[in-house]
């Protein structure tokens, strides 16, 4: 397993993190706060997904 198909989600969960901070600093407060669910929303998945590839 390369390292981009191991750690995607963490990636993309750190790239919506930084967003989410971007966009409660610049003014907009209520879509920062709805784009920091994302990160936890994308481990979940990752999560679940990578416990039902495991039973298999």
């Amino acid at each position: 397993m390369n390292f981009l198909e191991k750690y995607y989600p963490i990636i993309l969960a750190f790239f919506s993190f930084l967003y989410s901070i971007y966009l409660w600093f610049t003014g907009n407060q209520l879509e920062g706060l709805y784009v920091g669910l994302w990160p936890v929303t994308i481990l979940a998945f990752a999560i679940a997904i990578r416990q039902r590839r495991n039973e298999d």
